[in-house]
């Protein structure tokens, strides 16, 4: 039997047994809790589609109606996907809501509209200076958003099947995945092409209400099953809408800086994924890897400031840079890694500091004239290769791509260079070790776990990963100086590890995004940084503490419902016998 996450809040009889909160809300299986959804799902559409302010200047003009903006348009997108949940559950679509937990879709979808609508007309309020600035179509779209919420907790969940054991046919997998794919490249796009703070703001949690609702109904357990059944396609598609990802952007600079730094940031952190995320080693200094490729091609780069006279080729360069920073991982792993835990973690976070120094200190006065000390090294020349300059615009299909879009194509290759690595480890023999480490350090040295090689390896491999990203990220940045890799850094690569799911590929991606993303589009917010961030993560430990994208194991390891679950196994599979039968 499925169970929604707010069947699992419980209030106490008098008699001390428990029932869910929800049981106890008027009305709940009632026959009227359906059409009342679709009457919700109608007018949050309906409302969309007229104005919803008086003021045309205020989150984009919301002033015209049948003239949806990007947030109206949004909102439809709720109002259409809780229509299709509704119509599962009960309707001409019966036969999906089989598969689906469509009940508990529809009140996180409620829950979500509601909050979309209180934000917006809020903030309609607040820029006009009344809320009497707020038309009709506002309010039709509001009182749809609460229809659709009361709704959504009267529907009682009913028992369905897991869709693990959908049977589908191979061209709709891959039409889906397509349409995923496609989504995913417009989201991007258009999230990018946002200014306004409260209407990114608005758009995550459209994005945020409108992915949980999917988990929820168990959508993207089918999804990650299509997946694993069509590998290359999906790792095709990926590739596709990475690289299409600029021709969408009109040539903007802005945006596919943003882009590119988000890269850098990923790159980084998929290398940092293999200590902790694999190996379990706690490092908090890990920005000095990317710091020490960073400069290794500063120093070997055509600057004016440059002390070292040996100019090789970029490939060279990328190669030299790497292979310092695993040295600098050899050398600091070799001595501290027989420590672990806290003890690891506080010696990892000294390495942070006293490479930053050090950097600072290669001056010529303090010790050897480097790195020009705290002044760094700046005017680092732009990349070239052969007769292509990564500094110049260059128009492809009539679109023109600048000095960014070059270097965002340079980092993507580096980046998937760096996925193909992490993969390959992680389905070897190496990564069953790390994750036996991971688990219990003792017992896997008890079953023959090479334990200290193992880890060393995991510090040099992910330190080489990050040299490369930094080599890239010298030019791409025209500066080198100590007081970019300070310790904050090494705590955002760590959380967006933790945030996105640990060793995942996907759930690093979308972690490391969310967290170099969010400070560029929330500007205004940029005093309140660290308190969101601090919140964030609280919730996320929480309530998912295995991250946004998890892989099956860690669900297990933070979740006690492993005998419920396989519990809930055994019967599809009884289920699947008797229909056979």
């Amino acid at each position: 039997m499925s169970t929604s996450t707010a069947d699992l809040t419980h209030e106490h009889d008098d008699d001390g047994a428990k029932t869910p909160l929800l049981e106890r809300i008027p009305g709940r299986g009632s026959a009227a809790a359906w059409p009342m959804g679709l009457a919700g799902a109608g007018l949050l559409i309906v409302g969309s589609l007229l104005s919803w302010s008086h003021d045309g200047s205020v989150l984009g003009d919301l002033s015209v109606d049948l003239y949806p903006n990007g947030l109206q348009i949004t909102a439809i997108a709720l109002g259409l996907v809780a229509l299709l949940f509704l119509l599962a559950h009960k309707g001409p679509l019966r036969g999906l809501g089989e598969w689906l937990d469509t009940a508990s879709a529809v009140r996180l979808l409620g829950m979500g509209a509601v909050a979309y609508m209180v934000v917006t007309i809020a903030a309609i309020a607040w820029q006009t200076g009344a809320i009497l600035n707020v038309n009709p179509g506002g309010w039709i779209s509001f009182i749809g958003s609460l229809l659709l919420l009361a709704s959504g907790l009267m529907l009682v969940s009913r028992r369905h099947r897991d869709p693990l054991f959908a049977k589908t046919s191979s061209w709709l997998e891959i039409c889906t995945i397509i349409v995923m794919m496609a989504l995913i490249l417009f989201g991007a796009a258009y999230a990018l092409g946002v200014g306004d703070p409260i209407s990114f703001a608005l758009f995550l949690l459209f994005a945020g209400t409108l992915a949980f609702a999917l988990a929820k109904a168990g959508v993207f357990t089918w999804v990650g099953l299509i997946a694993q059944k069509n590998r290359p396609v999906l790792m095709l598609g990926a590739f596709a809408v990475a690289f299409l990802f600029p021709f969408t952007q009109g040539g903007s600079d802005e945006n596919m800086s943003i882009a590119t730094q988000v890269l850098i940031f990923a790159a980084t952190a998929l290398g940092l994924n293999i200590v902790v995320g694999l190996a379990g080693l706690l490092d908090l200094g890990y920005i000095a890897f990317l710091g020490a490729g960073a400069y290794v091609g500063a120093v070997l780069s055509n600057s004016a400031f440059a002390t070292i006279g040996w100019k090789p080729p970029f490939i060279i360069v990328v190669l030299v840079g790497a292979s310092f920073s695993a040295l600098l991982g050899l050398i600091i792993g070799s001595p501290t890694l027989r420590v672990s835990g806290d003890y690891l973690a506080i010696v990892t976070l000294a390495f942070g500091e006293i490479f930053r120094f050090t950097m600072g200190n290669l001056d010529g006065e303090n010790g050897p004239d480097l790195t020009n000390g705290p002044n760094g090294i700046p005017a680092i020349p732009e990349l070239k290769f052969g007769s292509f300059d990564f500094g110049q615009p260059h128009e492809i299909l009539g679109i023109t791509l600048g000095r960014f879009a070059n270097y965002y194509f340079l980092l993507l290759i580096i980046a998937a260079i760096i996925i193909l690595v992490f993969v390959r480890l992680n389905n070897s023999r190496i990564g069953r070790g790390w994750v036996a480490i991971r688990e219990d350090e003792k017992a896997a040295e008890a079953m023959g776990v090479n334990v200290f090689g193992l880890k060393l390896f995991a510090f040099a491999g992910g330190a080489f990963l990050a040299g490369m990203a930094g080599t890239v990220k010298a030019h791409h940045d025209v500066s080198v100086s100590p007081d970019q890799y300070i310790f904050l850094e090494s705590a955002f690569l760590l959380a967006a590890i933790v945030l996105g799911g640990m060793g995942t590929v996907a759930g690093v991606l979308v972690g490391a995004t969310i967290l170099k993303l969010l400070p560029e589009k929330l500007r205004d917010l940029a005093d309140y940084r660290l308190l969101i961030f601090g919140l964030v993560l609280v919730l996320m430990m929480r309530f998912r503490p295995e991250g946004l994208i998890a892989s099956q194991r860690r669900k297990l390891e933070f979740h006690e419902d492993d005998e419920e679950l396989a519990k809930r196994i055994e019967e599809v599979h009884l289920e699947e016998e008797e229909v056979k039968a």
